[in-house]
């Protein structure tokens, strides 16, 4: 945060006048639930994205990214995609977005920057756009509901800067709380915190592989998820999404699903089940229980999903034959990015050198490792 502060001195030649932060996130269990009108359970982590800046008054925005080492300049008035400086898309479609909702802005000088890690999986692309609407909502003294600031992040991002995703990414970013992770139901945005034991340590492995494939890959789910749906509501079951079908209901309704989009539906229907059973396991201890249900996500994700990679799976296995783990999985949107792991907490360090040896043995690649605290969101200390 400090380097962030320095920069804007620097490049502006006075302090910022506003500093405001929204962390990334991991996802514990509940993954590719979240399009599909289903559960998460995700925690913020304590890696963050930083915004500082100062108003101005001409309705011209100055913004420089301390991570991309780059600086443009717009206006407010007709905002457009920037095909070259991509990384200021997110700030553009927030502001463009808030204007159009009579929100008026009247400029800015910006620096941000954090160390959440891109193409990771860890939703450095939702930090940026909280960061964004909670930056110009404290900037200009905006009255914005947070139910508000976490759809319009996630507006900017499938409208503007043209990535699908659904809405966990940036709820988890604006509302997770110290020591909690976050139960979200996707379809009626229902939320609660469920608190963390003592005693274990949420410990992150990047696989060092960018998620080249993640996006073109994540329509394909999407599109063969709305398939198996329209499959299934066509024998007479009043479905609106994999949310609506039970375990039940997909075993009746195989024989209309070739056996591509049972295992794609089957996957959604068995996740949304375990992240149910996830959370009462995690309201009442059961930390090991919580783990297989982890660990049974993954083997789902790579089997039924197919959104996993070697070097994810190497990752897991790895982790899974260490001393204090309590469950291992893929996080994220898959091809790449990142593991999570429920790792008791005095295993942790251990944990870390292990996997991190292992995985430059057996692939000869760098793994990044970090051991995580679930945080605050970037509007938790407000409310």
């Amino acid at each position: 945060m400090a380097m962030i502060e320095e920069a804007f001195q620097r490049i502006f030649g006075a302090p910022p006048e506003v500093m405001v932060r929204a962390p990334g996130r991991v996802n514990l269990i509940g993954e590719h639930t979240d399009y599909n009108d289903g559960f998460v359970l995700p925690v913020a982590i304590d890696r963050e994205i930083t915004y500082v800046g100062r108003p101005r008054t001409d309705r011209r925005v100055c913004v420089s990214s301390v991570d991309f080492h780059a600086s443009v300049e717009f206006s407010l008035d007709g905002i457009q995609r920037d095909s070259q400086n991509t990384w200021s898309n997110f700030l553009r479609g927030v502001s463009k977005f808030l204007e159009a909702d009579g929100h008026y802005l009247t400029g800015a000088d910006i620096v941000f920057g954090g160390d959440v890690p891109r193409e990771a999986g860890l939703s450095s692309s939702a930090a940026v756009e909280v960061g964004a609407v909670v930056f110009w909502k404290k900037l200009m003294d905006l009255t914005l509901d947070p139910i508000y600031i976490i759809k319009l992040a996630r507006r900017t991002e499938n409208d503007f800067v043209g990535v699908p995703c659904g809405i966990m990414d940036q709820f988890i970013s604006a509302l997770g709380r110290r020591d909690h992770a976050l139960f979200l139901d996707c379809r009626d945005l229902t939320y609660r915190h469920v608190p963390l034991r003592a005693g274990v340590k949420i410990v992150v492995c990047n696989s060092g592989v960018k998620r080249a494939l993640a996006q073109s890959e994540y329509e394909v789910r999407l599109k063969q998820c709305r398939q198996a749906v329209a499959r299934i509501a066509g024998t007479g079951l009043a479905v609106e999404s994999l949310r609506d079908v039970k375990p039940s209901d997909l075993a009746a309704a195989r024989g209309v699903l070739s056996d591509l989009l049972w295992r794609r539906a089957h996957h959604v229907v068995s996740e949304n089940q375990r992240v149910l059973e996830a959370v009462q396991l995690l309201e009442g201890g059961d930390l090991e229980r919580f783990g297989a249900l982890m660990n049974a996500s993954h083997d789902s994700l790579r089997d039924d999903y197919e959104v996993s990679s070697k070097e994810l799976d190497v990752l897991v296995e790895l982790a899974r034959k260490q001393h204090g783990v309590l469950g291992a999985r893929m996080t994220g949107a898959g091809f790449g990015g990142c593991t999570v792991n429920l790792v008791r907490a005095d295993a942790a360090e251990a944990f870390a050198r292990a996997v991190r040896r292992g995985y430059q043995e057996a692939l000869g690649l760098n793994a990044e490792v970090y051991i995580c605290e679930a945080s605050d969101g970037a509007l938790t200390s407000a409310l």
